[in-house]
């Protein structure tokens, strides 16, 4: 996570990159992908493409980005992007 913050150029910001290699809080925010088509060819356990708004451990608000014939969001991830969660952040 590191490398890719740093990729990113987001190292020592505000955003907070976080791994879950074994899938724990995918599972539990019941984001897992279930959707046949990354697991078959060999993508197993991936999270849905999704970013939420936390404010002082109370979740504010949850995008998902996905589509019927889109599982991972792949062509139109906008829902999770940064200008839709800079909208939620007005909103909420």
């Amino acid at each position: 996570m590191q490398a890719w913050a740093d990729d990113q150029k987001i190292a020592a910001s505000f955003v907070n990159m976080m791994g879950d290699p074994a899938g724990e809080l995918t599972k539990a925010l019941d984001v897992q992908m279930t959707h046949p088509g990354p697991p078959s060819v060999g993508i197993t356990g991936r999270c849905k493409r999704f970013a939420m708004l936390v404010d002082d451990g109370t979740v504010k608000y949850v995008a998902i980005s996905e589509g019927e014939d889109d599982p991972a969001g792949d062509a139109d991830p906008s829902a999770s992007c940064a200008e839709a969660m800079l909208k939620a952040t007005k909103e909420n």
